[in-house]
């Protein structure tokens, strides 16, 4: 038996998410084309008669500017501190300067994949020049190139993965698919929404809070909060006449059926917490 700790690093918007979803088979963690969408370190847990992998998606690696960068950062550190391998992502149609600054600057002492991600969107010649590069860094064990939104390539780099883990008992029992509770994934779902229906500050400035979860005969009853930091922002979310808040509803509640293998109703709110995001004790309250 093998398993252990495969952590996934990288820059904002490399698809650390979307390569997370791809090796479980399951919508774990949210995905949006706009940066700086995950804030939790996210474990999801994949588990065969041979292996289990517990995979963690992890905020993208960004300089903190308010206590919630600061939280997200200290995600990134706990994932170095348990890994036994590290997935190092990066955009291979991108400039590899900044990614690899920041592979270095992790100090790994485990093995490293570096993911080359969009493979799709790059000629062989780029793809191999890029290979070529990461091959001679210290830090990498290996390469592997893929397509994380198309699925392609995503056996192979499973393959390497379990080649490299270490043997030793599972750490969850078979049915779990991550340590986080339902309800967390629940209000990411909400919180997915605000990113794909809202631009510019709105979905930074925005965190879902999950204040009620009550599972009736026929269906869950889910009441969730969204916090923003000013009227302005409550304004635009609600929208004209409540149309905004009733998309993001009807968007969300199909999400979380298919989710939850249930029926939902689900009751939203919006509330406005000032600064929210620089507050110790609000931060805590909302699962930072």
């Amino acid at each position: 038996m093998k398993s252990g700790f495969v952590n996934i690093f990288g820059k904002p918007n490399a698809g650390k998410s979307t390569l997370l979803n791809a090796l479980i088979g399951e919508k774990m963690a949210i995905v949006s084309h706009k940066v700086q969408t995950t804030r939790h370190r996210i474990k999801a847990i994949l588990t065969e008669k041979d292996y289990q992998v517990i995979f963690s998606d992890t905020p993208g690696i960004i300089e903190p500017k308010y206590k919630l960068h600061e939280k997200m950062m200290q995600a990134v550190k706990s994932s170095l501190e348990d890994a036994d391998i590290a997935l190092l992502i990066t955009d291979v149609n991108e400039e590899q300067e900044e990614s690899n600054n920041i592979f270095t600057a992790l100090k790994l002492k485990v093995p490293a994949i570096v993911v080359l991600n969009k493979a799709d969107k790059a000629t062989e010649e780029q793809q191999n020049t890029i290979t070529e590069f990461y091959r001679k860094q210290p830090y990498c064990k290996d390469v592997v190139i893929l397509s994380a939104l198309k699925k392609n390539g995503i056996d192979f780099l499973l393959k390497k993965i379990i080649k490299l883990l270490p043997e030793g008992q599972p750490f969850y029992d078979g049915d779990d698919l991550s340590d986080m509770p339902t309800k967390f994934f629940v209000g990411e779902l909400v919180r997915e929404k605000v990113f794909q229906l809202f631009g510019d500050e709105i979905p930074y400035h925005t965190t879902v809070l999950i204040q009620e979860f009550t599972e009736k005969t026929t269906l869950i009853k889910i009441r969730a909060e969204i916090i923003v930091q000013r009227e302005t922002q409550k304004g635009i979310i609600l929208g004209e006449g409540g149309k905004m808040i009733k998309q993001l509803g009807s968007n969300a509640r199909k999400d979380i059926e298919a989710f939850l293998g249930s029926k939902v109703f689900l009751e939203l709110f919006v509330k406005v917490r000032p600064k929210w995001r620089d507050n110790e004790m609000q931060l805590k309250e909302y699962g930072y």
